[in-house]
């Protein structure tokens, strides 16, 4: 089962999470394996995108964010785009778009990066937004300072928090076609719970890079391969990472309040985005081919509009008189 565990170092500036989506993961890629127009992800593909889920995942409980989170890399290689979305209660999706062939063994430049041009982005949208409000998104490229491509989604990330949190993080990333799995740990705020689109302190500040506490429980993460990440159970990692630590563990996200595979895709959704589209296109659609077909990108479900749908969107709903009670008709 896919699972959360969060922690905390007793007396000490540093917090951290470990995520293992199991089921959730292998949901994503089955339902993409199914569909007769994709097929399954390149194998790199797979190992970025599962790397991602995990970090967004992270992410999102580490935020306590009452919206949505979107982590999403867009860029001019083969693989157009990877997108993530996880909601405040952690049920999440996720999906890539590829054109052309992805070579196994790809890096993150090779994959999205090419030219430098690659790009990564994380959008919080709360979910009660006020009237013209608009969601907070940060965007950072896929290279360091210096202009030298990054070619590990988690170090992205990790530039990412330092520059919108002003706290230094460390991230292990790993997934294959089972797990999907991550470790953050990351230095505390001096003030409050510390949030991606809210101000740093000139404390937090002050603090980048010099924390020995932090320094010392990063390196000791540092030290988890892959393959450790991936088949071990989280006690077990936790234990071998931090047994003279510290640690306080809180009871760990299982069951129902787990991260989930959840899609928010429905027919209603669709017929507004056909709506969108306008009459004349879609009768332009409809006199070409006998149906509107719509499949989800999230999770491959196919919908259907014959011509009888169609004209039904486009209709104006009939808006019946108000019933007048016998009594009142005298």
């Amino acid at each position: 089962m896919s699972e959360m565990h969060q922690f905390l170092f007793d007396g000490l500036p540093v917090r951290g999470q470990l995520v293992r989506l199991t089921e959730s993961w292998q949901e994503i890629l089955h339902r993409r394996a199914e569909n007769a127009e994709t097929g399954a992800y390149p194998l790199s593909v797979q190992v970025l995108l599962g790397e991602m889920t995990a970090a967004a995942t992270l992410m999102q409980a580490l935020l306590k964010f009452d919206g949505d989170l979107v982590l999403q890399i867009f860029g001019n290689g083969p693989l157009k785009l990877a997108v993530v979305e996880v909601k405040a209660d952690l049920s999440l999706r996720s999906t890539a778009k590829t054109i052309g062939a992805v070579q196994e063994g790809a890096t993150l430049t090779q994959m999205v990066n090419v030219n430098n041009q690659g790009k990564c982005a994380i959008t919080l949208d709360p979910k009660s937004r006020f009237p013209g409000q608009q969601p907070y998104q940060g965007v950072v490229p896929l290279f360091d300072d210096l202009g030298n491509p990054i070619d590990q989604i988690s170090e992205v990330l990790e530039h990412y928090m330092l520059q919108s949190e002003q706290l230094d993080t460390k991230l292990i990333l790993a997934a294959n076609d089972k797990v999907a799995a991550g470790l953050l740990v990351q230095r505390m705020p001096v003030q409050g719970e510390g949030n991606l689109s809210a101000k740093s302190t000139q404390a937090d500040e002050d603090q980048i890079g010099v924390n020995e506490d932090f320094k010392r429980i990063a390196m000791l993460a540092a030290t988890l391969t892959s393959e450790e990440l991936l088949s071990l159970e989280p006690d077990a990692i936790l234990h071998r990472l931090f047994w003279d630590e510290p640690l306080m563990r809180y009871e760990p996200l299982k069951g129902s309040n787990a991260p989930r595979f959840v899609c928010s895709c429905s027919k209603e959704r669709v017929s507004q985005m056909i709506l969108g589209l306008g009459q004349e296109e879609a009768q332009s659609i409809l006199s070409e081919m006998p149906n509107i077909e719509v499949g989800c990108e999230f999770c491959g479900r196919q919908y259907v509009f014959d011509a009888i749908d169609a004209a039904q969107i486009f209709t104006p709903p009939v808006v019946k008189p108000p019933v007048v009670p016998p009594e009142h008709l005298h």
